[in-house]
This record gives C-alpha cells, sequence and structure tokens, in this order.
C-alpha cells in the first residue's frame, strides 16, 4: 500500500478569466471547488487508477463537514481531528494559460497533533510513506525528518515539499525527494540552467546520502538520478489545460509504476494525463498520453532549461 501524509490540506478553488487585470474588477467563471492537498491529489490518482493507497491528513473541525463532503469516495482517507478551519486556495485561470495562485497558510498544527499524525502513518502497511506538501503554521521545521526516520527494510519514504522543510529531511538512506527546478536550485545554492546542472545536483544529493531523486522540470519533463543511472523523460503537449497537479500526478505515477528508473516513463505521462485535465484531480491516464512520452537514453547535458510550466508542473 502506498500511504501520503498531506499535513496542510485545502479546499481549493478555481476560476477561470479572460485576462487578470491587477487593481481592476475582474469578472470570473463559476467558481470550481476541491478537497485537496499534495498528498490527497497523490493519493486520489493512485486510487483512480487501481492502486491501494491511503491519504492520512489532519481534519480542521470548523470545515471538517464541508471538506469530506467535497472529497467524497474518491480516496480511502484516515482523517486526524484538530481544531481550526481548512485553508482555501485560489487558482486564476487566463486563457493564454498562465496561472495565478493565492495560497492561505492553513490552521496551525500542534506537537500533539504531529505526533497524532506520525502515529497514524506509522500503524498502517505501507511499502511506500510518502509526505507532500507546504508546512502549516505551528508544525515544525523538521516535520519530513521525522516522517523519514519512519523509514524500514519494508516502508520506502519518499519526501515531495520546498524551503526549510526539505532541506530538514535530507537524510541518508531517504528513498526519493521530487523536487521542482526552483526547489532544487534552492537545495544547491545556485541557479540551473542547463540539463547538465540539474543532473549534477541532483548527482550532488545522491552523493551525500540520498536514493535518489527526481526532478519535475515543466516544458523539459522530468529527470531522474539515483547512484548507478540517469533518465530523462518528455512530452510535447499541445492541449494544456490546467498545470495545478500535474507534479502530483508525476509523483503519483511514479510510484505506481514501482520506483526506480523504469518508472520515470510512466511518471511522465501521468503528468500528461493531469495537464490536459480541466481541475485538480486528474483524468485516467489514456493510450495517447503514454504516446506523447519520449524516455531519452542519454541526457542532453548542455540543453538549456525551457523554464516554462506547461508539462511537469508542481
Amino acid at each position: 500500500m502506498i500511504v501520503t501524509l498531506t499535513p496542510n490540506p485545502s479546499i481549493d478553488r478555481t476560476v477561470r478569466v479572460l485576462r487578470l487585470e491587477r487593481g481592476e474588477l475582474n469578472r470570473t467563471s463559476a467558481p470550481t471547488s476541491e478537497a485537496a492537498g499534495k498528498g490527497l491529489n497523490v493519493a486520489r490518482a493512485l486510487h483512480l487508477h487501481g492502486a491501494e493507497t491511503l491519504a492520512v491528513l489532519p481534519i480542521a473541525a470548523e470545515s471538517a463537514t464541508t471538506y469530506l463532503m467535497l472529497l467524497g469516495d474518491a480516496v480511502p482517507v484516515a482523517p486526524v481531528p484538530i481544531p481550526g478551519l481548512v485553508r482555501t486556495n485560489l487558482t486564476i485561470l487566463e486563457t493564454n494559460g498562465t496561472v495565478t495562485k493565492l495560497n492561505e497558510p492553513g490552521p496551525e498544527l500542534r506537537e500533539a497533533d504531529v505526533e497524532a499524525l506520525l502515529a497514524a502513518v506509522e500503524a498502517t502497511a505501507a511499502r511506500w510513506l510518502v509526505g507532500c506538501g507546504s508546512l502549516p503554521p505551528g508544525a515544525p521545521t523538521d516535520f519530513y525528518a521525522r516522517v523519514a526516520r519512519l523509514a524500514t527494510a519494508e516502508r520506502r519514504v519518499a519526501v515531495d515539499s520546498s524551503g526549510a522543510a526539505l532541506r530538514a529531511c535530507l537524510l541518508p538512506g531517504l528513498d526519493l525527494i521530487k523536487p521542482n527546478v526552483a526547489e532544487l536550485e534552492e537545495l544547491a545554492g545556485d541557479r540551473l540552467e542547463t540539463l547538465g546542472d540539474v543532473l549534477g545536483a541532483a548527482a550532488s544529493l545522491v552523493g551525500h546520502g540520498l536514493r535518489a531523486v527526481l526532478v519535475s522540470l515543466g516544458a523539459d519533463g522530468a529527470l531522474y538520478v539515483d547512484r548507478d543511472r540517469a533518465v530523462h523523460a518528455e512530452a510535447t503537449v499541445s492541449e494544456v489545460v490546467n498545470t495545478v497537479g500535474a507534479g502530483d500526478a508525476l509523483l503519483a505515477g511514479y510510484l505506481a509504476a514501482g520506483g526506480g528508473p523504469d518508472a520515470v516513463a510512466t511518471a511522465v505521462a501521468w503528468s500528461v494525463a493531469a495537464i490536459r485535465s480541466t481541475g485538480t484531480w486528474m483524468r485516467l491516464v489514456s493510450d495517447a498520453d503514454r504516446a506523447a512520452v519520449r524516455l531519452r537514453s542519454e541526457v542532453e547535458r548542455t540543453r538549456p532549461l525551457l523554464r516554462q510550466v506547461l508539462a511537469v508542473a508542481r
């Protein structure tokens, strides 16, 4: 079973505008609302495709009814009750493909809540334990480091986060991290201009004890690096609908395919399906999504990064 842990879930509201005008009245489409959170998105994608999964997450008391109603039966969940109100994140989609996100901080997570979440995931029969997303107010910086320490011979751990929370969990033996380019740059302390730069930064992390790094590269696809191999896959997609959640789909596809270098093409195909979907929740992966993926036999080290969030965004 693949168990996800989302310390800061959200209700994601999405509206569409012709063009966002700052400082002006903007009229939008009717909003859509979804129960979300990075780990929940990963678990929902896995569940949609028939994988055994469970989403562990705090449920804020004041909005529990609304959140669970929006979630429905989309994914099995193990809720941990906490006080407060779940955050609402607003996504504004422009007709030219520009995405603007306004994310709230979320309810405070107390130490007792942290312990309850960690106990909940430790009690599961997880073969993969996946910590995902930002930390809410009150959560300790070493939250994901504590998750990483739950790894055993039977339980592998992956982390998809950013900033200090991600840096704190870079422990020897951690099975996987999934940064995007900006997050990898922050870890490396340098700007990454080419695929070779990305490869070097990821390989450095592996050299310091991580087992593998899966980097989401936007329009350049994804790059996987472990101690023995580096694999690059990408896709050309003309019908980009919504990049929100594509990075979660990338990670879900990677896990569903068993992980490792052979899972990268599947991971990118799932991301393609996500950006062709209208909401945060992806649709089923199609043969056309798989056919769009190109697996590169070698990493083109001198190739400049496009830095466009079109194919594999977080």
